[in-house]
């Protein structure tokens, strides 16, 4: 229900600002700020987005808990969209994201209406989110075979079965 409220309320409040900018400013004043602020919104989300990946990246090399970089990717992402859609509401909701500040306390207050229990890194291995350490499910020993392989390759190899000779 909350869902339906917002898709009515958003494009509502939209109409509602158009009209009073548009009345006090006047048309091409209002559709030119509409259009400045989508370029100025989408050069601003390009540099966060860079600076969110290089985050990403980094909490990946360090195996450490890639949640809050990725929550800010997709809050930065959730901008742009915003910003992209013509109107006031949505520019200032959007610019709004933008900031790392009000990104971080979005994050804060999501983590604590979301728990994670295991998260995975690859394939076996898991991390324990209380302690973000990774450990691997089946143990510490990794058994298996090997085979040498002559580098050689001057040597002259046997068909391999594969194909017909």
């Amino acid at each position: 229900m909350w869902l339906f409220l917002l898709f009515l309320s958003v494009p509502l409040i939209e109409i509602a600002l158009f009209i009073q900018v548009g009345g006090a400013i006047g048309l091409w004043p209002t559709l030119g700020i509409v259009v400045l602020t989508a370029i100025i919104g989408t050069s601003l989300m390009r540099r966060q987005g860079a600076l969110a990946l290089t985050q990403l990246r980094t909490s990946f090399s360090e195996l450490r808990d890639p949640a809050e970089p990725l929550a800010h990717g997709a809050m930065i992402l959730f901008a742009g969209a915003l910003l992209l859609t013509p109107g006031f509401f949505t520019d200032a909701v959007g610019f709004a994201l933008l900031v790392p500040g009000i990104r971080a306390a979005a994050y804060r207050w999501l983590s604590k209406r979301v728990v994670v229990q295991t998260m995975t890194y690859g394939p076996g291995q898991r991390a324990d989110m209380r302690t973000d350490r990774p450990f691997d499910s089946r143990g510490d020993v990794i058994e298996g075979d090997f085979q040498e392989v002559d580098a050689d390759p001057r040597k002259p190899q046997p068909p391999s079965g594969w194909t017909r000779h």
